[in-house]
């Protein structure tokens, strides 16, 4: 792990490069700073990929 990835803090709603936050408020590591501020999106489409799997 390195400070060259990006973490969306859930608390502050910000995206920040290396680990500046505590575990329990951030989501990460993510490639881009762009990906980074998707993550809300990103885990609400894998929870919603998740969900269909289970109905399956």
């Amino acid at each position: 792990m390195s400070d060259q990835e990006w973490y969306f803090d859930t608390q502050t709603g910000e995206v920040l490069q290396g680990k500046q936050s505590g575990w329990e408020n951030r989501m990460g590591p993510y490639d881009s700073k762009e990906e980074a501020s998707r993550a809300l999106e990103l885990a609400r489409e894998r929870n919603e990929a998740a969900d269909e799997w289970d109905e399956d």
